[in-house]
Formats: structure tokens, sequence, C-alpha cells
């Protein structure tokens, strides 16, 4: 990646800063879609309290290794789903002899529960998947999990479980070249799963307190081959004072509203070569007015970044783009929005900064070089993002006006999971062990 910056006087900073903290105010308030959260220092979700991604408040870690954490607790097998935390718990999807299971800890790292769920399906593509790839949510009253088996449930948080259905039974096998990776998110009166594959695709709303789907959306477009599977979670965030969720897969943006699913507005355009495996893992971003897309595949020199502009109805393609970059973007790590800007870690470990308003290049700099790939998707808290690389080493880095190395943590094994920031605490998952990292 190319290195471009941007040079500023002090009193610009200063300027700037002030700008982005009141913009920042505001695009919180624009990007969260209202549901019942767990509390103010909890990470109720896969992208945390705000569903971009990051949290600005807090003092965390930089330096450690695994001989010097705050605890770690022994996995019953290997997940790759992220932990979350609400209410003082952390709760995580873990294989448990050859079953579907949820964990419940305490933040001092004691275990709490374990709960079966039946029977799991074993990963297609063992290497970074697993039978759990999907992350749990919580509104603060229930933790809502789903499996590659189809096992999708809501257990209270004692452990017991509220009800279980399976969708592969109900549905059929969601026909993915990879393993189910799409988390569930909530809403004020559902729990949203998106089935995004090479098939009957859809989004549906499940009653939170019985289960029954309430609303389906269909949702199936022609696109080049495996375009059509998505593994990225839908985001809840404000539409024209509405509650709605976004969703990126098969080669289109669309909003829906969160009561019932009503499609708003849908974008395509993404694609116009029409290029073939081009899958959606990324997960897609709200920042401001904008909704940002990754596009393509930065294993291959093939990744693009589109932003489009919220509140239209309808097809949107033509009248919605806001700025578009074709020489940047991400495949499986999903971006990070902090401070009015868009953060991206790329493949090989490139960090580029990005303004949110127009695209432009704050900044481009790189992880130390390695042979291993970055699949976890990054976090912010209190201007550190944290990267977890493959073969399990995590780094810290200062960000906002430049880039600033600050650690680099070797964890021993692998790690596909995002970490973790909550409450001055550093969670994070690996293929055998759950750590806690403090300062």
């Amino acid at each position: 990646m190319r290195i471009m910056r941007m040079l500023f006087t002090t009193s610009t900073r200063s300027v700037r800063l002030a700008a982005q903290m009141l913009m920042s105010m505001a695009w919180l308030g624009a990007g969260a879609a209202g549901p019942a959260r767990a509390g103010d220092g909890d990470w109720p979700g896969w992208r945390g309290p705000n569903g971009n991604g990051s949290i600005a408040t807090g003092e965390y870690p930089t330096k450690w290794d695994r001989t010097h954490v705050a605890w770690s607790v022994e996995l019953p097998g290997k997940g790759s789903s992220t932990p979350i935390v609400g209410r003082d718990r952390i709760y995580l999807t873990a294989p448990m002899d050859g079953q579907d299971a949820v964990l419940a800890y305490d933040l001092a790292g004691k275990p709490l529960w374990q709960t079966r769920l039946g029977t799991a399906t074993p990963a297609k593509h063992r290497t970074l998947g697993s039978s759990c790839n999907s992350s749990p949510v919580t509104d603060g009253k229930q933790v809502y999990v789903y499996f590659k088996s189809g096992t999708f449930a809501a257990l209270g948080l004692d452990g017991s479980v509220r009800w279980q259905t399976n969708l592969v039974q109900q549905f059929g096998q969601e026909k993915l070249y990879w393993d189910a990776g799409s988390s569930p998110v909530v809403t004020d009166h559902h729990v949203v799963l998106a089935r995004l594959h090479a098939g009957d695709s859809w989004i549906g709303g499940f009653d939170k307190a019985t289960g029954e789907l309430r609303w389906r959306q269909p949702r199936s477009f022609k696109v080049p081959g495996e375009n059509d599977n998505g593994y990225a979670t839908p985001v809840p965030y404000q539409e024209q004072g509405q509650k709605a969720l976004l969703i990126w897969a098969a080669d289109h943006l669309s909003a829906h509203a969160a009561v019932d699913g009503r499609l708003l507005w849908s974008c395509g355009g993404f694609n116009p070569d029409g290029t073939g495996e081009w899958p959606a893992i990324a997960s897609p971003l709200v920042v401001g007015d904008m909704a940002i897309a990754c596009v393509g595949r930065d294993d291959r020199h093939q990744a693009h970044l589109r932003a489009v502009r919220l509140g239209g109805t309808g097809d949107v393609t033509d009248q919605r783009s806001a700025w578009k970059r074709d020489d940047v973007g991400v495949f499986v790590c999903s971006p990070v929005a902090y401070e009015g800007r868009i953060y991206l870690l790329r493949h090989r470990g490139e960090v580029a900064c990005l303004n949110a308003a127009d695209g432009a290049t704050l900044w481009s700099e790189a992880l130390p070089k390695d042979k291993s790939s970055y699949f976890a998707s990054p976090v912010i808290a209190h201007g550190i993002l944290y990267a977890a690389r493959e073969d399990g080493v995590v780094f810290a880095v200062r960000v906002g006006e430049k880039f600033e190395l600050l650690g680099e943590n070797p964890m021993g094994e692998r790690i596909v999971a995002s970490p973790v920031p909550v409450a001055g605490r550093l969670l994070l998952r690996g293929d055998q062990h759950l750590f806690c990292v403090q300062r």
C-alpha cells in the first residue's frame, strides 16, 4: 500500500479534533438502532455496543504475552466465534464433546455454567472455520446463539434454554462454500438472522420470547458464482428516524425496516465487470449519513470500497453514491469507525486510515511482515487499535493523526476471533484458550 499523509498545523489539529468529537457524538446517535442494551460497559454483540467495532473510553493494555495475563481458561473445543460481554458476564460458543455449547464466565474467568444444545456439525474448512463461527448476541435479558448445525436458541442469563429450533431442518442447509459465519443481531422485539447463500436467501425476524418467525424478507439476486454467499452480519442503525438493518451480500447493499424487514432501499452496481468468487465476508459499516461496503477480495488484489448515502427509497444505484475507492479495501476483516475515520486492516497487515466524509486516505502503514494473514476483525478501544494475526500475535497500535505501534504480543495459538475490549480488559479467544489481558 502506498503511503499518503495529510499535514496539519497545530491549530488545524485542534479545530479538527473538536469537530470530530461533535461529529462522533452525532454519528453514535445515527448509528445505533436502539435495541435493548446490556449496559454501558458491555460488548453485547459481534461489533460492540455501537455496531462499528469501537468504543471511546477506558484504559487498555498495550504490551503482554501469554505468560503475563490476568487469567486464561482452557476451552472444550475450537471455535471461531467472538465472545460477548453482558452484565459482567462473558458468553461464548464452543463445541463440547461433539455438541454445540454455550459457556458463561464472570469477568475474573470463573466458569458459571455450560449449556449443551445438541449434536454439532463439523466444520467444512477446519483450519479457519468451526462448528460455531457465528458470535452470540445479548439484549441483557437473554443470550441468542446460532450454529452451523442450524441450531438457533435463546438462553436465560442462568444458562436455561428459553427456546430452541433448528433452521436447517426447517429451511434446508445453507449452500455456502465456507462455513456459516453471519451472526444474529437484536432489535426491540426480534432477533434477526441473515441466511444468504446459493439458494433461497432471506433475512428473518424471530420473536425474542418464543423463537417464532415473525417476518421474512426475501433477498435473492442473480450474481456471479459464490457472490451470493453472505457471511457478513446485519448492522442495526437509524434510517430517517426509524430503526433499520443494513445488509451486504450478493453485490448489493440493502436497508430494511427493523420492525418487519420491509425493504427501504437497495443499491447495486458494486461489481460492474461481473467478477465471480466475491463472497461478502466483511460486515458493512454505518458512519454518519453513509453506508460503507467492502467489495471484492484483498487477498487477490481486487479490493474496493464504496460509500452510499442513506435516506433513499427503492433502487438507489444511480442516485445515492457518495464516493468509491478502487485502490484500497479488505476481504475478511470488517472495518472500524472511530472519530469520523474509517480504519481498514488488510489481508497482509497493512492498516489504512480514511476520512469517512470523502474516502480520502489520511495515512497508510504496515504491521510487521510475516507469512501469516489476518482473519480476525480489528477493534479500537479509546484510540488503540487491536489487530490479531492468524498465528496469534496481537498488535496494539495508537491511531488517530498517525500510526504508532505500541506492542507486539504473541499468544502462542491461532486467533481468528476478534478481540473484545470491555471494562479495561481485553478478551482474546484462541483455538484452545480464552485469555483476559489488563494493564
